[in-house]
């Protein structure tokens, strides 16, 4: 089984099912320093224009999570994994008006995941 390089916590699961309810299909996009900082952003798929310049490091709860290359750089050696806080953050994402923020966490890989990664997915 390929390492992912991005997961998610089961708190924040069950925010992505309540966002599927009110807006259908979701994809997240993690912010490079606009706006919030460096966040994860959650658009209605399709909302947020993907380009050359992104990479989708995969997918979680069936939502693609893009960055854009020049910030995965900085990321290629870690796992991301996304979780849910209460507060309210200052970006576009849609769980901003339920009082909640999405964040990622980080850790390196080991030596041995490195050798067994998801691929990635370039903007088409």
């Amino acid at each position: 089984m390929m390492t992912p390089r991005v997961t998610i916590k089961p708190e924040a699961s069950e925010v992505i099912a309540q966002l599927k309810k009110k807006f259908g299909e979701l994809m997240f996009h993690q912010s490079g320093g606009c706006c919030d900082g460096s966040q994860p952003m959650c658009f209605e798929k399709g909302d947020f224009k993907v380009g050359a310049s992104d990479v989708c490091l995969g997918e979680i709860d069936d939502c693609e999570f893009w960055m854009s290359k020049d910030q995965f750089e900085y990321w290629k050696f870690t796992q991301l994994t996304l979780s849910i806080s209460k507060g309210r953050g200052s970006s576009f994402s849609l769980e901003i008006p339920m009082g909640l923020r999405f964040m990622t966490q980080s850790r390196f890989f080991t030596e041995e995941e490195m050798t067994d990664l998801t691929r990635l997915k370039f903007a088409e």
